[in-house]
C-alpha cells in the first residue's frame, strides 16, 4: 500500500499520458533535424548491436512534456545482455562523430545503454551504464540514468522509436518509490548543484529553482511532470511569496546557458531561502505554514535588471536544458 496515500491532495493531478510511438504529426518529435538524427542513431545502433538491440526510446522532456530548443533529447537504448567490448568501440565512434556535426541536436542527445533485466527494476540501482552526456564526444560508464524518475518516464510516457511497448520492459515505480526519492533528492541536490557549477552561474539559480518545484510536484502527486507543468503548479499551489522567483525562472529559460551571465541581483539567496522551504515541505509532507514568512524577500519586480537581454550561446556540455 501507498504509503502517503491517505495523504490529502492540494490540487487534483491528471492521469498520466498513455505511452505513444510517435506525435500527432507522425514523428517523435516536432524537430525534423533531430527526427532524422534518432533515426539514424537507431539505425547505426542497431547495426552495432544486432541481435542485442532490445529498442530505442524517448524519455525526458520529450516524453513527459513541455521539451523545447532548450531541453535535451534524452534517450535509452536496452540491450539483452551486456554489451561487448566490440560493441562499445563502436558506439563509442559513433558518440565521438555526432558532435562534430553541424546543426543544433547533434549537441543535444543524451542517453544511455542500459541491460534490459537491470532497467527493468529499482534493483538494479546503482549499476553502471554506458552513457554519453550531450555536447560530449566521450562515454564514460555512469548511473546518470539509472534512477526512479528515468524508469517512471519510460514506462509511463516513453516515445518508442524501435523495439517493444516499454511498458513490457520497466516494472511500475510506486509513488511511494518516487516520493521516497524525492525526499532524498531534496537533501541531496543543492550542495551537489553548487559543488558541481556554483551559483556564480545564472542558469545554476535557474536550474535550482525549476527542480524543487519538480521534487514538491512528485512529493504532492507521486508522478513526474515537466519543468514548466512543475513550475506552474507551483505557483498556483505554494506560498505566494515564492511566485516572482518562480516566475523569473520560468521567464529567463530562453537565455539558456551563458558562463558570463551572473545571476539577477538577489535571486541566489532567493534559491537559497525557497530550498530551505522545499526541504520543510518535504518534512511534513506539506507546505509549512503560509503565515510563515519566507526569511529573504522575493526579487523586486521593478528590479531594471529584469529588462530583455539577447539570448546567449548554449556552450556548456553538461548543462541540463
Amino acid at each position: 500500500m501507498d504509503q502517503d496515500a491517505g495523504q490529502p491532495d492540494l490540487i487534483r493531478t491528471p492521469t498520466p499520458p498513455p505511452t505513444r510511438s510517435l506525435t500527432p504529426t507522425g514523428h517523435p518529435t516536432q524537430y525534423p533535424e533531430l527526427n532524422a538524427l534518432l533515426n539514424e542513431l537507431t539505425e547505426r545502433a542497431s547495426g552495432i548491436l544486432g541481435d542485442n538491440l532490445v529498442g530505442a526510446y524517448l524519455q525526458g522532456s520529450f516524453a513527459v512534456g513541455d521539451a523545447d530548443l532548450y531541453s535535451d533529447c534524452d534517450f535509452l537504448i536496452p540491450v539483452r545482455s551486456p554489451i561487448t567490448p566490440d560493441q562499445e568501440a563502436n558506439l563509442r565512434a559513433l558518440h565521438d562523430e555526432i558532435p562534430t556535426r553541424s546543426g543544433h541536436w547533434t549537441h543535444h542527445l543524451e542517453g544511455s545503454y542500459p541491460v534490459a533485466d537491470e532497467l527493468r527494476t529499482v534493483d538494479a540501482l546503482g549499476r553502471d551504464w554506458l552513457y554519453i552526456d550531450h555536447g560530449w564526444r566521450e562515454m564514460q560508464w555512469s548511473t546518470h540514468c539509472n534512477n526512479e524518475v528515468t524508469r517512471w518516464s519510460l514506462r509511463e510516457c516513453g516515445v518508442t522509436l524501435a523495439g517493444p511497448d516499454p511498458k513490457t520492459l520497466v516494472d511500475e515505480v510506486t509513488p511511494a518509490v518516487l516520493r521516497a526519492r524525492m525526499r532524498r533528492y531534496a537533501v541531496e541536490f543543492l550542495p551537489g548543484l553548487i559543488a558541481w557549477i556554483g551559483f556564480d552561474v545564472a542558469w545554476a539559480q535557474r536550474y535550482a529553482v525549476a527542480q524543487y518545484c519538480r521534487i514538491l510536484h512528485t512529493l504532492h502527486s507521486g508522478r513526474v511532470t515537466s519543468k514548466r507543468a512543475a513550475m506552474l503548479w507551483a505557483t498556483a499551489t505554494l506560498d505566494p511569496a515564492w511566485t516572482a522567483l518562480i516566475q523569473q525562472a520560468l521567464d529567463d529559460r530562453p537565455l539558456g546557458f551563458d558562463p558570463d551571465e551572473p545571476p539577477r541581483p538577489g535571486s541566489v539567496e532567493q534559491t537559497r531561502a525557497f530550498a530551505a522551504y522545499a526541504q520543510a515541505w518535504v518534512t511534513v509532507r506539506r507546505p509549512p505554514d503560509p503565515a510563515v514568512a519566507p526569511s529573504v524577500a522575493p526579487p523586486d519586480s521593478s528590479d531594471p535588471t529584469r529588462t530583455a537581454r539577447a539570448r546567449p550561446s548554449r556552450t556548456n556540455p553538461q548543462a541540463d536544458g
